[in-house]
């Protein structure tokens, strides 16, 4: 099977499709598994396995890291062992020597005091060697030792690491992995060495129920519409920050796509449906022009409802000509008839 991937919001969502029928042969493809949640479950599978194995591998090193510390400190043992040797034959050979012979007597009492001085030396360098491996074992060597047996999940579970360096690390543990798509997925997971394990998944989201819109936000798009329009839905939804079900934040287009997929009635078809009139069958019920029912829209003289976010306007039916309009258009009429 070959990988590709897709932008999900900010992530990158791996896809695994069989094309071999399809380049070779034309054939359909014959099964293509969204990755998203397979990547995730082998990632848990790798650090389970990897688990017990950095356990292992921390109490080798470790028993290295002591063994290598005892045959060094059986060394220094050794060396001091030998300075002791020394002065102990050199007090021997000082205690064997005649009072009489002063001359031979003071050489060996000279050399003596030397073994002695040697051996302090030679103890006194082992003990300090040894507390400075003692130090470095207990403090600096076992924290790290410690720490491989949570680096590599902290490392995997950690956002920041790329894509590439799990695949790596995967890469280096697994040998291959078989993909079967049922009414689930089942995946065959073998390891380097020979182990296997067999993961069963259920079968990834549509994507297109994973974008589908909340029902309960398309719900509240067809309450706003009775007193909103497209753009202002947007601007309100944007405002509570409600996102599509593609996680992309609302606006008028989003607003609008979301009405068409769902057949919800636009602000004009709502205003129609309860009898509101355009600007052309209000002037012909004011017997004025539609150029001076939008003047009077303008001038606050009528009231206009906004059916869409164009500028076209809907108008109650029930609005009457205010008296003073009424009665300068009466006066105006009666002077052309007379002309």
């Amino acid at each position: 099977m070959t990988v590709g991937y897709h932008h999900w919001g900010n992530r990158l969502i791996p896809e695994y499709a069989c094309k071999r029928e399809h380049v070779q042969r034309v054939q359909p493809v014959c099964q293509m598994i969204r990755g998203g949640a397979l990547d995730a479950a082998v990632g848990e599978l790798l650090i389970d396995a990897l688990a017990p194995l950095s356990l292992e591998t921390t109490l080798a090193i470790q028993s290295e890291v002591e063994a290598r510390e005892a045959e060094a400190d059986r060394l220094r043992r050794q060396h001091v062992e030998r300075a002791r040797h020394e002065a102990e034959v050199a007090q021997h050979r000082f205690l064997r020597v005649h009072p009489d012979n002063r001359l031979v007597a003071d050489a060996l009492e000279a050399e003596w005091n030397a073994r002695l001085r040697d051996m302090a030396e030679a103890q006194a360098t082992y003990e300090r060697q040894r507390a400075d491996a003692q130090q470095a074992l207990d403090d600096e060597q076992r924290a790290a030792i410690l720490d491989l047996a949570t680096d590599v999940p902290r490392l995997w579970r950690d956002p920041r690491t790329p894509d590439r360096e799990r695949k790596r690390l995967a890469r280096l543990l697994l040998e291959d992995v078989t993909l079967l798509k049922t009414d689930h997925v089942t995946a065959h997971v073998r390891f380097k060495g020979g182990a296997t394990r067999t993961l069963r998944l259920p079968l990834p989201v549509p994507i297109g129920l994973l974008r589908k819109t909340d029902p309960a936000i398309v719900a509240e798009i067809d309450q706003l519409l009775e007193d909103h329009t497209d753009a202002e839905i947007g601007a309100i939804l944007a405002e509570r920050d409600v996102h599509t079900g593609g996680g992309v934040a609302f606006a008028r287009l989003r607003v609008r796509e979301v009405r068409l997929a769902y057949k919800l009635r636009s602000r004009y078809e709502r205003l129609r449906a309860r009898g509101y009139l355009t600007p052309e069958e209000m002037a012909q019920i004011l017997h004025v022009g539609p150029q001076t029912v939008k003047f009077w829209r303008r001038r606050g003289v009528l009231k206009g409802e906004a059916g869409d976010d164009r500028g076209n306007y809907l108008y109650s039916p029930h609005q009457r000509m205010p008296r003073r309009y009424a009665h300068k258009f009466g006066r105006a009429k009666n002077r052309a008839a007379l002309m």
